[in-house]
């Protein structure tokens, strides 16, 4: 399977998962809305806001909660029928961050929320700035494992070694370089970090909803996450995880 193959499939397998992901993935805090508003120099009340690679409305939810005119545009059947069932209200359309369904100077806000790394910057750059209005802003955002917590970096050494894929390559991603390798657009940069305190259970539901999982398949995934669920139980025996994140946040303002 070539990279680029590969890609396509990690980025489709969620899908197939829409309700799980919708029922276990983390949120975002309320700090980081008041930072894309700040970097972005404007409320979100009132604004025109196009969620792209909006998955099950995660934060496409959010974003209305605040006040702003949300449309969602999501390529995947799987994840747009769930973003359907749970936001009737939010207007959706169907699409990619590579060639956006609407248009031209018609939002004053694009915002990726775990989505921009699916996209080709080389074609996403350019569509955001001519989707956006002038004094309009592009907002990218990612939840990453907080790796300076021991119980984290242990279970992300695991999911390297059981999946060969380094969880830690997932901050790499969120660069302002590797966002825009070509230089076009001058982003900001903050971190905000923030946990939540969830079931064992959920816990794993929401690491099976990564597609690193997905893609490796039902019998892979059991086998690792059959074991994690007992080793986590030795660190909380309670049985209530609690999952640490840093939001890489980059925001870029049209000139």
């Amino acid at each position: 399977m070539t990279a680029a193959s590969s890609h396509s499939t990690r980025a489709h397998s969620f899908n197939a998962a829409a309700a799980q992901y919708a029922a276990n993935r983390p949120s975002y805090p309320p700090a980081l809305l008041d930072a894309v508003e700040e970097l972005a120099g404007r409320p979100l009340a009132g604004a025109r806001v196009v969620d792209v690679g909006a998955g099950t409305g995660i934060a496409t939810a959010l974003l209305h909660a605040r006040g702003a005119e949300v449309i969602a545009v999501e390529p995947g059947e799987g994840m747009a029928a769930q973003l359907r069932r749970a936001h009737p209200a939010i207007p959706l359309v169907r699409g990619t961050g590579d060639a956006l369904p609407l248009a031209d100077s018609s939002a004053d806000l694009l915002t990726y929320a775990q989505a921009w790394h699916w996209t080709d910057p080389a074609h996403s750059i350019p569509e955001a700035m001519r989707v956006l209005r002038p004094g309009g802003a592009l907002a990218l955002w990612w939840n990453t494992y907080v790796l300076d917590i021991p119980w984290i970096a242990a279970q992300a050494r695991r999911i390297q070694n059981h999946f060969g894929i380094d969880p830690a390559e997932e901050e790499a991603s969120t660069s302002a370089r590797t966002a825009d390798p070509e230089g076009r657009v001058a982003f900001s940069r903050r971190v905000v970090r923030w946990s939540r305190r969830v079931p064992v259970d959920t816990h794993l539901a929401n690491l099976g909803s990564h597609s690193m999982f997905l893609v490796h398949g039902e019998k892979a995934s059991i086998t690792f996450l059959t074991a994690e669920r007992t080793r986590l139980l030795e660190v909380f025996p309670d049985g209530i995880v609690e999952e640490s994140y840093d939001v890489h946040l980059l925001v870029a303002l049209t000139t």
